[in-house]
């Protein structure tokens, strides 16, 4: 059981740099942000990570294992105990998001 994810929880890739999340629900607020499910847009910005001279930054988040038990709009919630990937432009993954700062009054299963 994790806390619900918000567009306000900070989130990073492995290598330190932020996620922007953009969410597609406006029907269930948790003090006043929408919470996430796991088709919304987690994308990183500003990775700087590289394999040898070639980058290769973390470009977007894509969600595995997200809430069993609690959906919106069809869509399970994202949890901060959900598990997650980091992917590279060239879909090379690069390791699990960090969940940093999480709302601290919803959790969900």
């Amino acid at each position: 059981m994790g806390q619900v994810v918000t567009v306000t929880t900070t989130l990073t890739c492995p290598h330190s740099a932020p996620v922007v999340i953009v969410s597609s629900n406006a029907r269930v607020l948790l003090s006043g942000q929408p919470a996430t499910t796991s088709q919304d847009k987690f994308t990183v910005g500003g990775c700087a990570f590289a394999v040898g001279p070639k980058p290769q930054p973390c470009m977007r988040v894509e969600w595995t294992v997200t809430a069993q038990k609690v959906k919106v709009g069809g869509q399970p919630l994202v949890l901060s105990d959900s598990t997650a990937t980091c992917f590279s432009a060239d879909n090379i993954p690069a390791g699990p998001p960090r969940v940093i700062v999480v709302q601290p009054r919803v959790k969900a299963q």
